[in-house]
């Protein structure tokens, strides 16, 4: 196939983005090409650690610091797994990348949105993906999928999550190429069928 693809799959927490990159996973593999699996926060290796401060640590931190600690992550994800495997031909899914950081930290958190631009920028070394899928749905149905049990950034509260999703629909239209914005609400077939249907067209 020559050079690889890089593939990322965002939306709200419950959108079953993770459900839709695992099937996509298994279909490439069925018709014979090589897929690297990662996510973000907590790419394999020093990416776990740092989920686990994002996630799950209880003291306070501030939204900079915030966003620092995800593109950290995000570096090491696109110099260690994410390039390595482009180059080698592989098409790679990540479960959440440079689109996440706009939208949560820029739209949710209201941090300046051009300057998070630029330092994904830096932290990706000017790699962008080559299609993205986002996983749109309300967010009164993806807080009941998340349930009870919910993280640091789920707790969040409903305006912050909406704002998130406002941030993901702006970005859309800011790059329909890349972008592809997917029904969330329907059927986890029907989501799936829609997927393989613009991975094909980029294949």
């Amino acid at each position: 196939m020559g050079k690889g693809l890089f593939i990322t799959f965002e939306g709200a927490d419950g959108c079953g983005k993770s459900t839709q990159m695992n099937l996509l996973a298994r279909y490439l593999k069925d018709n014979g090409h090589e897929v690297v699996l990662t996510r973000e926060p907590g790419a394999k290796g020093l990416g776990e650690k740092v989920r686990e401060i994002l996630l799950n640590y209880d003291g306070e931190v501030s939204d900079r610091c915030e966003s620092f600690l995800f593109l950290a992550d995000r570096a090491q994800n696109i110099d260690i797994i994410i390039n390595p495997a482009v180059e080698e031909g592989k098409i790679v899914l990540c479960d959440r990348h440079i689109d996440s950081t706009v939208a949560y930290q820029g739209r949710g958190r209201g941090l300046d949105i051009e300057r998070i631009k630029m330092l994904n920028d830096l932290a990706v070394n000017g790699r962008k993906p080559d299609l993205t899928f986002v996983f749109d749905i309300d967010v009164e149905t993806s807080m009941k999928r998340v349930g009870k049990d919910k993280d640091r950034m789920e707790s969040a509260g409903i305006e912050f999550q909406n704002r998130v999703r406002k941030g993901y629909l702006e970005l859309a239209k800011q790059e329909p190429e890349r972008i592809k914005v997917i029904d969330a609400s329907k059927s986890i077939e029907e989501i799936h069928l829609s997927v393989v249907k613009l991975i094909n067209s980029v294949l």
